[in-house]
């Protein structure tokens, strides 16, 4: 497995944040623990972002881009409606054919991705794929709304997948993973806009209340029942490396779980909410500084609109 990330050149402090909305920087820390976020330039989009992670991820896997024959590629700020970015990615990396198609489950798209792309490769249908989380947040946020706009950067992180035999009890890649579902909570964090409604791309809205309570529930519950279909339990876990949306949630759902603080890959103060990018961000932040190493056991988890959540327990 390779991994890669990318992130604006642009990185805007609560400082400056404070200049342009009604906030602080102490407000912000003290309630999200976010204290920079990434804004993409005028001339960057989801796409070029998840192109620049996804060529990170192939040097670290040491394959060439042609030998990819599937990309996934986790948004939910797509550069066009259609046709997929996942095909703009592809032809940016000089793939003339691969499957290549998006996934939209918000904040929980990476490990919708993830667990797509295994499925396809272990039925045999691809040998090598792409995963990448990219986002362009800054492009749905309220400005004026001090609320959220203070939450979310852009970003894109990637890895590399790739099927081989191994022994199911010490082999290294994707374990277990566990998806889920449930649209009865729509009204709590999602976009106004939309091609079949409004016509128009619309604006983030959430509330953060809600959101935060189901998170904590459903976060300690999908990683207890995927480390159980894996055969293993929390104590065996080296790293968490969960979504990036508020530190909050993330020191809720380790004491939820009994899991050591120190065990938890928190990069939320650097990054801010990066959606669909911010496992895949986080977990090629840990591994390039050195922190995951090979054979450590991984479970990566996520929540967002939706409501959708979902883990994975990976011996990288």
């Amino acid at each position: 497995m390779g991994t890669g990330s990318f992130l604006p050149e642009r990185r805007v402090s609560n400082a400056e944040l404070a200049e342009r909305v009604e906030t602080s920087d102490e407000w912000i820390v003290e309630r999200t623990g976010i204290r920079f976020r990434h804004i993409a330039g005028d001339d960057e989009t989801t796409s070029t972002l998840a192109t620049a992670a996804a060529r990170a991820a192939l040097e670290s896997a040491g394959i060439a881009a042609t030998d990819i024959d599937l990309i996934v590629l986790a948004t939910a700020t797509p550069d066009q409606t259609f046709p997929a970015s996942a095909t703009r990615v592809q032809t940016a990396l000089g793939i003339n054919d691969c499957v290549a198609f998006d996934v939209a489950a918000v904040c929980s798209g990476f490990l919708y991705a993830v667990q797509v792309a295994d499925s396809m490769i272990r039925a045999g249908a691809h040998r090598r794929a792409l995963v990448i989380g990219a986002e362009t947040f800054s492009r749905i946020l309220d400005w004026e709304d001090r609320a959220t706009c203070v939450l979310f950067g852009d970003g894109a992180g990637a890895i590399v997948l790739e099927g081989q035999e191994s022994d199911a009890a010490t082999g290294r890649g994707i374990l277990a993973t566990r998806l889920h579902a449930d649209g009865r909570h729509n009204d709590l964090l999602y976009v106004d806009g939309g091609p079949s409604t409004t016509g128009t791309v619309g604006k983030l809205r959430m509330k953060g209340r809600e959101v935060f309570r189901h998170a904590v529930v459903n976060l300690a519950a999908v990683m207890e029942e995927t480390l159980g279909a894996a055969g293993l339990s929390s104590d065996q876990v080296d790293w968490v490396v969960p979504h990036q949306a508020n530190a909050r949630i993330l020191d809720a759902t380790a004491r939820k779980l009994g899991l050591a603080p120190g065990k938890v890959i928190v990069t939320v103060d650097q990054h801010a909410n990066t959606s669909a990018a911010s496992v895949p961000l986080a977990l090629d932040t840990a591994v390039r500084d050195g922190r995951i190493k090979r054979g450590d056991l991984l479970v990566l988890e996520a929540m967002g609109g939706g409501f959708t959540w979902g883990a994975a327990v990976v011996r990288f």
